[in-house]
């Protein structure tokens, strides 16, 4: 039931995604993993690996047999699937193997090794230039958290002055945004995972409308363009409703500003009654 493995955080966004996921504990979503960057060797089954993964340790003429024997090596980008390391990804995670073959066995004779002081001390192997080698040594280092990342936002302003002339009605809707567990390849690019935003009447439990969004450039670009998708489904079922309510943190507060302007209550909750049944069901699908 293990996973055999190596995991590199890609700075402070990285370590600090990784701490969240780790406090979020059993109610962290599995998908939450795929958006924390990260560099990853593993060792897999022979069948786990992919047609080019045993290509390249044909190549190199090594040869593995047995159980979780077999290394595989992945890039992890927020939003995209798993995929085979670039170039400098390669190099990067060399250097980090390298180093990790020099401090676990220092961590297994003293585990206090890697509890510097403070919480956000860390432990950091550097390196410097000696003779035309790289020497690398210990150093303990400060590692803030990241500063938030600005979410730009547009709305077309035609659709904002369509819903502006609209009569208030009483609905209330049901909204949730998730990554959608079916990866898209666009030709040989790296497969990424889409992002369904999801409305669904409270009262009739009738589906108001789905879009599905690409994380790219980044996922705070398509954060970004949530408020403009919500006025658009809002627009093309013609009604702005009495209530929304939100199944994120993240979405109630990118749609605050919207529901200022339109004037409808928003409100956050942990379990969307009318909603879940149709997430559920388009789960379902794609798992079959």
């Amino acid at each position: 039931g293990e996973h055999y493995a190596m995991s590199l955080y890609l700075g402070p966004e990285g370590i600090y995604g990784f701490w969240y996921f780790e406090d979020m504990g059993p109610l962290a979503p599995p998908e939450g993993l795929l958006e924390i960057p990260q560099l990853q060797a593993s060792f897999e089954n022979r069948d786990g690996l992919d047609k080019k993964d045993r290509e390249i340790i044909k190549e190199v003429g090594l040869k593995f047999r047995g159980r979780h024997a077999w290394p595989m090596f992945r890039s992890y980008r927020p939003g995209f699937a798993p995929w085979f390391v670039e170039t400098k990804e390669a190099r990067f995670l060399t250097h980090a193997l390298n180093q990790l073959v020099d401090v676990a066995p220092r961590f297994k004779d003293d585990p206090s090794l890697l509890e510097p002081p403070g919480d956000e001390s860390y432990l950091v192997r550097v390196s410097r230039q000696e003779d035309g080698t790289l020497v690398w040594e210990d150093r303990l280092m400060d590692v803030p958290p990241p500063e938030p990342s600005p979410i730009p936002i547009e709305i077309d302003p035609q659709v904002l002055e369509d819903l502006e002339q609209l009569p208030r009605s009483r609905n209330r809707l049901e909204m949730d945004f998730f990554m959608f567990p079916a990866p898209v390849q666009e030709k040989k690019a790296r497969p990424y995972f889409p992002y369904m935003l999801l409305t669904v009447d409270a009262q009739s439990s009738m589906v108001l409308g789905t879009e599905l969004l690409k994380p790219d450039p980044s996922l705070e670009a398509m954060w970004g363009s949530i408020p403009a998708s919500v006025a658009r489904q809002l627009a093309a079922a013609g009604i702005v409703p009495e209530e929304i309510s939100v199944g994120s943190d993240l979405l109630f507060q990118l749609l605050q500003p919207l529901a200022e302007l339109l004037r409808f209550e928003l409100e956050q909750s942990e379990f969307l009654p009318n909603l879940h049944p149709v997430k559920e069901l388009l789960f379902q699908t794609v798992y079959e």
